[in-house]
């Protein structure tokens, strides 16, 4: 998602990126209204106008972001993107009374730029753009009033997992548990987006693009989750990688390459000593010649280390930097820092594979056992 994304302020120390796609409308509100007004002012209005949509937007996910400070989770950034925001926190909140909080928070805001435009509007007596917030005449001021309202309302519907989702789900956890909450809850979502997509097929084609969002955001949600419940109470040490072959940075590129071609391993920590400092790729040492002509050395075609954890982290509540780095692999340390193994996302996914169905084969098993006993 940061790929194509521009970093283009920080506030309350989180950095704010905008999506090239965010430019894209820009173009097209400069475009059709300068077209359609037939003047440059027309345009800039439009565009000024959008972009006080997004600021709104923006303050909404800082809303989340400052919720989750609290609890002691940080924010890694906050992504605004055609269809919105997104503040991708290091992690949800693990008790549902707090994920309800986070989730609120950012509504909350919206309610609060709405009074301050309704009141201002009220002390201004600029009662009839109260009176007609969609109107074509209605002042930028009463428009972005009723966009603070639609946000309102759009975000607490109980489509998972937008903000009304993930209060449904925390509800549904305190009586369900984690996976089965998460289950239900993702359910209803994707029910809820058959219903945007059905919408957007007889009136809105943009009601589509909210359908797949909370289709494949509401799937994705629900398999983390049962993948985090498969490896709860699994160290990282107990799922790394071990006895692999290194480099040092000093190694002849040449030499490596050779190593490469001779072994089934796919990637090489680089260590000095006995210290990680980067990692190299097989697809790395067959192809140096050509992506680094004048390279000689593995130190000079390496990549540094992305992700180091320690052999006594949690696996479960190390996943979501695991999906985050653009890293092959993250490095697994001791206490001293000294290299012990490495954590494939490969390794990760076939033990959960492995636990989820032993579960549910013994779930299938007990079912059996409780029909032959009625």
């Amino acid at each position: 998602m940061r790929r194509w994304s521009w970093r283009v302020t920080k506030l309350a120390g989180i950095d704010v990126f905008v999506h090239a796609t965010f430019l894209l409308i820009l173009a097209w509100v400069a475009v059709a209204q300068g077209l359609l007004q037939g003047s440059w002012a027309g345009a800039v209005g439009g565009m000024a106008f959008l972009i006080g949509v997004f600021a709104c937007v923006l303050l909404h996910e800082l809303g989340h972001a400052l919720a989750a400070r609290r609890y002691g989770i940080k924010t890694r950034d906050i992504i605004l993107l055609p269809i919105g925001g997104v503040a991708r926190l290091e992690r949800m909140p693990d008790r549902p009374g707090q994920e309800i909080v986070v989730a609120l928070a950012g509504p909350a805001v919206n309610v609060v730029i709405a009074a301050v435009l309704g009141g201002w509007l009220f002390l201004t007596s600029s009662v009839a753009s109260l009176q007609a917030l969609w109107a074509s005449t209605a002042t930028v001021a009463s428009q972005l009033l009723a966009i603070n309202l639609f946000l309102v309302a759009f975000n607490l519907l109980p489509a998972f997992p937008m903000d009304g989702g993930r209060v449904l789900r925390a509800l549904l956890v305190l009586r369900m548990g984690s996976v089965r909450g998460t289950n239900v809850a993702a359910r209803i979502g994707q029910g809820m987006a058959v219903l945007f997509g059905i919408g957007g097929l007889m009136w809105n084609p943009f009601l589509l693009i909210i359908a797949v969002f909370i289709w494949m955001g509401a799937g994705q949600e629900a398999r983390a989750t049962a993948i985090k419940a498969s490896l709860s109470g699994t160290t990282v040490g107990e799922a790394m990688t071990v006895g692999f072959a290194t480099l040092r940075p000093s190694d002849d590129l040449d030499e490596a390459r050779g190593l490469s071609r001779r072994g089934f391993q796919h990637v090489f920590p680089v260590v000095d000593g006995v210290w990680p400092v980067g990692l190299v790729t097989e697809q790395d040492l067959l192809s140096a010649r050509r992506s680094w002509p004048e390279a000689k050395t593995v130190g000079e075609a390496m990549t540094p280390v992305d992700l180091v954890l320690r052999t006594e982290d949690q696996l479960a509540e190390v996943l979501p930097r695991l999906a985050e780095s653009e890293a092959p692999c993250a490095a697994v340390v001791d206490g001293d820092g000294v290299l012990r193994g490495l954590l494939l996302p490969e390794r990760v996914m076939s033990l959960s594979v492995q636990r989820l169905d032993r579960e549910n084969r013994d779930a299938a098993d007990r079912s059996r056992v409780l029909r032959r006993a009625g």
